[in-house]
């Protein structure tokens, strides 16, 4: 179980919030399971439950996402997890091109708790929906703070403005799924 620090953009940093740190928690045939630890919650807005399905633009709130990028390859999905519940994800042929639905015909499962200071939102992603190959990684969060502020995190940063589909934020590997 590895831990990434993610690092916040320096053009938007953050208002309370002090850490966040994301983890592979476990990789099977079966699931992808993910974990964020975010420290300084105390202006922390969280999405509201909408209950399970696809939806976009869940970016412009709280949420945490995993870019794949097989190893050898241009082609790379993106998985974006709501605390609402709600989820999306896509393929894309090359650096923001190419966008499409990604087939996913089960659903992720997602879960925010809250502590006094701090949050863990837990991501299951099936594991049918995934590269079945050695993949470059990206784990990310959109945080929103109260009154619409925002940060953006990932493992790194390369640009002068946030993008995560920037090859400099795919800084972790992730193996194929083990037996189950």
């Amino acid at each position: 179980m590895e831990m990434y620090r993610l690092v916040p953009h320096q053009a938007h940093p953050p208002l309370a919030i002090t850490s966040i740190e994301a983890r592979v928690i476990g990789r099977d045939t079966n699931w992808l399971r993910l974990r964020w630890r975010i420290e300084g919650t105390g202006r922390l807005v969280v999405p509201k439950f909408a209950g399970k399905g696809r939806a976009d633009n869940l970016w412009q709130t709280t949420c945490f996402e995993v870019f794949l990028q097989p190893e050898g390859g241009e082609p790379y999905c993106e998985f974006n997890l709501s605390p609402s519940e709600r989820w999306n994800a896509y393929d894309f042929h090359s650096r923001r091109e190419g966008m499409a639905e990604r087939p996913v015909q089960r659903e992720p499962v997602c879960t925010m708790r809250m502590g006094s200071s701090f949050a863990i939102f837990d991501a299951a992603i099936p594991g049918a929906a995934l590269p079945q190959a050695y993949c470059a990684m990206g784990l990310t969060s959109v945080i929103e703070e109260e009154d619409g502020h925002k940060s953006y995190w990932a493992l790194a940063h390369h640009e002068t403005k946030p993008d995560f589909h920037d090859p400099a934020c795919f800084t972790a590997r992730l193996a194929p799924p083990s037996a189950t």
